[in-house]
């Protein structure tokens, strides 16, 4: 029977691989037709719903990948799996306009074990950036009046493997993921003239990204007491440059097939991603609460898109969060529940006419234990309010409601038979 749970579960993992791998991306901004898209959240399923923490976070009952030191801090017994999905509901205004949208997406989808007492593996799929856009510019100015039409979809994902381990005393770990990140990024627009004697115009434009991604960790954990500790924690990811293909096409045809007017295909053109430096600290005392704090930085600025350089901002992101568990060992239910709440902020990476945008995020949500008490249903819902620089862009609200399933079971235990 056991092994039957354990084949199903990889099954499953399998499946639902193939499945986040042609899943559709849930933003409708139009800023995402910018630069790579909007960046998306690393965190998993608890992390969420703390404000996106994680560079300190070591947590034996859940996976890290924000900071792959934190692998080796499981039980040398423990099978970990954790799958997110979520569903946003966007509004997004202007000065005169209002629009709103409901979407949903499988997230990420990972899993962790141990290889001995000090070292432990993670893998999985989560997202990297989203696409995902349809807006409509009326221009009556122009001597031929038309109506243009911007649509776009696609983003990039990060299929990793890590691995950690611990150097000192339980105190000192170590860990590196090596990621296969990829995707397809495509932007559509038609010119459609109300002048019947004049044709559409019909532009594609897509970039084909792939190439190998590191990223390095480190976490120190100092002992206050029996039962409390705080944990440092560090990231660093290397500059990235994409092997990339891109096509570009412009037609009066919307299938492409002929009134072919223009086309080019360009070989490695200069897309990149930048350094990225993560600090976090946390404060754990057992069975009871977590606190803590993130900052991250990103070096957007010194990154090619196209060729060019200076299209981006450096990011900036702050999160800070925490946990509280009423009481661990009682048979109340509500008094061993996770409740979670977290703030983060951040500013673009993007550049729209010549300035970006502001974001802040306010999340709260709760970890349900299950018949076992070691795995969870994870709930986090967010708000989070996009402030452009500039009155006249669009602003954008949305709520995101995320569930995951975090599996918890002590797959290399050994029964023994009297």
């Amino acid at each position: 029977m056991l092994k039957n749970s354990r084949a199903s579960l990889i099954l499953g993992f399998l499946v639902c691989l193939q499945l986040s791998l042609v899943a559709q991306n849930s933003t409708i901004s139009p800023y995402t037709r910018f630069g790579y898209g909007v960046i998306a959240d690393r965190s998993f399923g608890a992390g969420r719903s703390m404000g996106g923490i994680g560079y300190g976070l070591r947590s034996s009952k859940q996976i890290n990948p924000m900071n792959p030191a934190s692998y080796s801090c499981m039980d040398s017994l423990t099978f970990l799996f954790d799958a997110g999905a979520t569903l946003q509901y966007s509004m997004l205004n202007d000065e005169t306009n209002t629009h709103s949208n409901i979407s949903g997406n499988l997230l990420y989808l990972g899993i962790q074990f141990p290889l001995s007492h000090t070292v432990a593996m993670s893998a999985g799929i989560l997202p990297y950036s989203h696409t995902g856009y349809n807006f409509q510019i009326t221009n009556t100015a122009d001597e031929v009046a038309h109506d243009d039409y911007f649509s776009g979809k696609g983003g990039l994902n990060e299929v990793y493997v890590g691995l950690s381990i611990d150097i000192w005393k339980k105190r000192l770990a170590l860990g590196a993921n090596v990621s296969y990140m990829f995707g397809i990024i495509e932007h559509n627009s038609r010119v459609s003239y109300r002048a019947s004697s004049v044709d559409n115009l019909y532009t594609l434009e897509k970039m084909n990204l792939r190439n190998f991604k590191y990223d390095l960790g480190a976490q120190y954990t100092q002992p206050l007491s029996k039962t409390e500790r705080l944990t440092f924690g560090l990231t660093y990811t290397p500059k990235l440059t994409f092997s990339a293909v891109s096509y570009n096409a412009i037609s009066v045809d919307p299938y492409f097939y002929s009134g072919l007017l223009q086309s080019d295909t360009l070989h490695n053109q200069g897309y990149d991603i930048p350094n990225s430096v993560g600090l976090g600290v946390s404060y754990e005392k057992d069975y009871k609460m977590i606190l803590a704090a993130d900052v991250s930085w990103q070096a957007w600025s010194k990154t090619r898109f196209k060729g060019e350089k200076d299209n981006f901002n450096n990011r900036l992101k702050l999160a800070v969060g925490g946990e509280y568990i009423p009481n661990s060992f009682t048979r109340s239910y509500l008094s061993r529940v996770r409740y979670r709440a977290g703030l983060n902020y951040s500013n673009s990476y993007l550049q729209v006419n010549g300035s970006g945008y502001k974001e802040y995020g306010i999340g709260i949500g709760a970890g349900f234990p299950m018949i076992d008490n070691r795995s969870y249903i994870n709930a986090s819902f967010e708000y989070v309010r996009i402030v452009p620089d500039i009155k006249s862009l669009i602003n954008e609200q949305y709520f995101q409601l995320t569930l995951s399933f975090n599996f918890n079971e002590f797959w290399f235990f050994k029964m023994k038979m009297e």
